[in-house]
């Protein structure tokens, strides 16, 4: 320890830096050991900065505190752009069902939180800082902390959530996969049965696009310009090709093009919608216009023009400019008809139709320069997160309380993101940043995060987690982890049949614990609980994040 005495004096920036990686180095080792299947994770790191603390490892006060905050930023605001496009569309049909048992999961482990606290006579900051490890939310934890700190409380009680933490975290891991196990026993699910129904039922009702070649026989079309055929617009079908009775070669169709007894077109959309379609253009032809002669051929295209960006299919005018039809539109897993008031964002992929000189203008106007598909927008990104510090400076007040709630470092870049995500761009900033970017600064920021709060609670740890109270901490906390998720559990799937592979996402999404999530898919043998952990995953954050304030500050 000499050396790092030593070393602190003489250098003490690269004291800190050396500090930092011995605590990440060994945490994420420590992360990486697996006991029975399950493994700590990034989680490690917050044991491995406890254990360097408490040997007296321990870099600048003032250093710790900006790199935990900062990194609290990076994680959840990151966490919001991969959740923002999505969030709006949870809440539809089924999300909002499940988004109510999120709620009741987050109500419930708050209100065991505050019993058995009371019950143990426990200090209401190690209470909401049990409810935060209890329920393996870190934000939770970060928010509670500021809201403590902006109360002007003793330092004491500042870092003792972090104690409490870190004594209920490592068993609420393994008891949200107890408790997914034991709903499972109790039921009797069979899991392949389950996942197959999962799979029925997300597909019904979701048809793919298909190509229909349709012969105009009715002659109340005749002469008729295609924007003006009935049923187009209730039909969401879009024409892409016209071949002309009289002509051999095949033509892009735009809203403009003429229709007459005898012409051939092919219209794209759902099998239902062409059915009913077909009963207004005539009947289907034998006649394949993709393999049809013409100079007319299609082009995928990725939209990366700033200029472009917002506006729909119509305004883009590529029919009028170019002579180019828009036919559907690739948006991540998502595939659209073109509809011609379909919003259009950055990185979208459009399937165009024409000859390839107008195609080659069509593309050049639309940018499709797909290596800014892989540029993160660092602009976009600041810009957000001066807005979402701003807006969790902003005091929330609620009577009762020594001082205002606020969405704070956790809760302000998460609502920003998510409606930036959303749409797509702010003012003349793009927002967008690559997967492998956005799990990368996640993983940064929360490695920055637990690092720091280990290095900052680990002095009093051992004296305060290993004793009696921590004893009673630590058997407290698999209540609050537990109880709320049985109870939860038993009802969705009792009162609701709510699917096993839809249930195991909606806990553990409600607990925002992805080991949960991948025991889970890896119990199913697919992606599929991973629908309903994205669903809740949002609302949920938002709402620990509150509720720890909300408990810190209880009088």
């Amino acid at each position: 320890m000499s050396f790092l005495q030593q070393l602190h004096l003489d250098n003490p920036v690269a004291c800190d830096l050396l500090t930092f990686s011995i605590v990440i180095l060994g945490g994420i080792g420590l992360g990486n050991i697996r006991f029975r299947g399950v493994k700590l994770g990034t989680a490690g790191v917050l044991f491995a900065g406890l254990a360097a603390s408490h040997f007296g490892l321990r870099p600048n006060a003032e250093v710790a505190h900006f790199l935990k905050e900062f990194g609290l930023v990076l994680f959840v605001f990151a966490l919001g752009m991969q959740m923002g496009p999505g969030f709006f569309a949870s809440l539809r049909r089924q999300g909002r069902m499940l988004n109510a048992y999120a709620f009741a999961l987050v109500f419930l482990g708050a209100v065991v939180a505050l019993a058995g606290g009371w019950m143990l006579d426990m200090p209401l900051p190690a209470v909401a800082g049990l409810f935060a490890g209890a329920t393996t939310n870190t934000p939770a934890l970060g928010a509670a902390q500021q809201a403590l700190a902006s109360a002007h409380v003793d330092s004491a009680l500042v870092t003792l959530p972090a104690l409490s933490y870190a004594a209920s975290y490592p068993l609420a891991i393994v008891g949200i996969i107890v408790s997914l196990i034991l709903l499972r026993v109790f039921f009797k699910v069979d899991v392949t049965e389950e996942a197959e129904t999962f799979r029925q039922e997300q597909g019904a009702g979701i048809e793919p696009l298909q190509r229909m070649n349709l012969r105009v026989e009715n002659p109340n079309l005749d002469g008729v310009a295609i924007a003006n055929v009935p049923g187009v617009q209730e039909t969401s079908v879009v024409i892409s090709r016209h071949r002309a009775a009289a002509e051999v070669e095949v033509t892009a169709a735009t809203p403009e093009t003429k229709l007459h007894v005898g012409d051939v077109i092919m219209a794209v959309g759902t099998q239902t919608h062409l059915e009913q379609f077909r009963l207004v253009i005539g009947s289907v032809s034998e006649e394949n216009l993709m393999k049809a002669p013409g100079r007319i051929t299609y082009r995928r295209v990725v939209l990366t023009n700033k200029k472009l960006l917002g506006k729909t299919v119509r305004e883009l005018g590529l029919d009028h400019f170019h002579g180019v039809a828009v036919t559907r539109v690739s948006r991540g897993d998502l595939i659209f008809t073109a509809l011609p008031d379909l919003r259009l964002q950055f990185g979208d992929m459009l399937q165009l139709v024409g000859d390839e000189d107008s195609l080659n203008a069509a593309t050049q106007r639309l940018g499709n320069a797909v290596q800014m598909l892989q540029e993160t927008k660092f602009a976009a990104i600041f810009a957000g997160i001066l807005l979402g510090v701003l807006l969790g400076l902003y005091p929330i007040h609620i009577e009762g309380l020594p001082a205002p709630v606020r969405l704070g470092l956790a809760g302000g870049p998460l609502i920003v993101a998510i409606l930036m995500s959303h749409l797509g761009r702010l003012g003349p900033m793009v927002m967008h940043m690559p997967i492998n970017a956005n799990r990368a600064l996640r993983e940064l920021g929360i490695i920055l995060f637990l690092a720091n709060v280990g290095l900052l609670s680990g002095e009093h740890f051992a004296a305060t987690v290993f004793s009696a109270q921590g004893l009673q901490w630590v058997l407290l906390g698999v209540l609050v982890t537990m109880l709320p998720l049985l109870l939860v559990g038993f009802v969705a799937r009792k009162f609701h049949r709510v699917n096993f592979m839809t249930l195991c996402g909606l806990l553990s999404g409600g607990m925002t614990d992805p080991p949960a999530l991948a025991f889970a898919t890896t119990m199913a043998r697919s992606d599929s609980p991973a629908v309903a952990y994205a669903t809740v995953y949002p609302l949920t954050m938002l709402l620990r994040i509150v509720a720890a304030q909300v408990i810190a500050q209880l009088a």
